[in-house]
């Protein structure tokens, strides 16, 4: 392959199959690293259709972007995990340089497990998932089928095409990618990629078949350099990552388990600004929610006040406001905050 894909962001994307108590979170630190001059992102409905039907979480970045500010390589480093830096050169030992080479990439997870809750509500998560995603940029299928033949390093089929492994092929956490074109490379787990296969070939249903989920991705395309739509599992998840103090309020687990939709979105002015919209079944629902989620970010910021002073000024300055049926949460961050949170290593996640 040759112009590489940011490794970061795709190893994210996987990552985010590992552990999805970041994923969230993940994906808005992501966000930040575009420049401030930028367009908002459109992903193909083509690409979109590629997906299968039961995608939980669907994500969006346009890696173009994130190449140009001098704080991201270090940003890489401290968010990456070992499994995905071996990947990495696993990569770039078969000819695909993941560090230029991939220049837009769409992801979904798919949960195979969920928790039960508690018994008080139905406030069930994703406990274990997989991963499926495309990464659009300039390949060459060749030669890297002709290194797989080289080395005799294990390949697949699938329909017609070739799954080539990282790993024995397997293991259960083995992933796998193959060409769809020489701009278009699928990549995750074996059972949920041969699905989107199926879902290329007609054999399966695919996402924009999926009358409640399909609408939320159309309304999130193109609003941002990075945007993402949660389903309610993947949006309970998130908001245990994002606002964990909620859930101790009397009665928060309640207003969380009927949630029904989070949308996320991050543009690129005058400054670096996200947005997450959680949509709550009632507007009385969103007006409460406002207000714990308020709570729960004054009692996070006296906490980080004296270990993470960046972390506590970020939150003091992002703002939460009922809308409808919805809480939007918006926040924005100066590159110089950036830096400064990275020295705090805010974004270190344990995978």
């Amino acid at each position: 392959m040759k112009r590489k894909q940011d490794s970061t962001v795709v190893c994210a994307g996987l990552a985010k199959a590992t552990s999805s108590s970041v994923a969230v979170f993940a994906l808005a630190v992501v966000a930040l690293l575009l420049p401030k001059p930028a367009s908002a992102g459109r992903l193909g409905t083509d690409i979109i259709a590629l997906f299968p039907k039961e995608v939980g979480e669907f994500a969006y970045a346009d890696l173009k972007k994130a190449r140009t500010l001098p704080w991201f390589p270090q940003l890489q480093e401290q968010m990456l995990p070992d499994r995905f830096k071996q990947f990495e050169k696993f990569l770039a030992s078969a000819g695909m340089d993941p560090n230029t080479q991939v220049e837009e990439l769409a992801w979904g997870l798919v949960a195979d497990t969920v928790s039960k809750g508690d018994g008080t509500n139905s406030a069930s998560v994703p406990t274990g998932e997989q991963v499926v995603g495309v990464a659009l940029g300039n390949y060459n299928p060749d030669s890297t089928e002709a290194y797989f033949k080289r080395q005799k390093l294990p390949t697949f089929k699938a329909g017609n095409f070739t799954l080539y492994a990282f790993g024995g092929g397997a293991g259960g956490n083995d992933l796998f990618f193959l060409f769809i074109d020489s701009s278009t490379v699928a990549f995750g787990h074996r059972s949920v990629l041969e699905k989107m296969v199926q879902v290329r070939s007609g054999a399966e249903e695919g996402l924009m078949r999926n009358d409640q989920f399909f609408p939320l991705i159309n309304e999130a395309n193109g609003s941002g350099v990075v945007w993402a739509v949660l389903n309610p599992a993947y949006t309970r998840l998130a908001m245990q990552q994002l606002a964990p103090e909620v859930e101790q309020f009397p009665d928060a687990a309640k207003l969380v388990g009927r949630m029904q939709n989070m949308l996320i979105n991050v543009s690129a002015g005058s400054g670096i600004d996200g947005k997450f919209q959680a949509i709550c079944a009632t507007t009385e629902d969103a007006n409460t929610m406002a207000q714990l989620i308020q709570a729960g970010f004054l009692y996070k910021r006296y906490q980080a006040s004296k270990d993470n002073p960046d972390l506590a000024e970020m939150l003091d300055e992002a703002r939460v406001v009922p809308s409808g049926d919805r809480v939007i949460l918006s926040m924005a961050l100066s590159n110089d905050q950036m830096s400064a949170l990275i020295k705090h290593n805010t974004f270190a996640f344990k995978m």
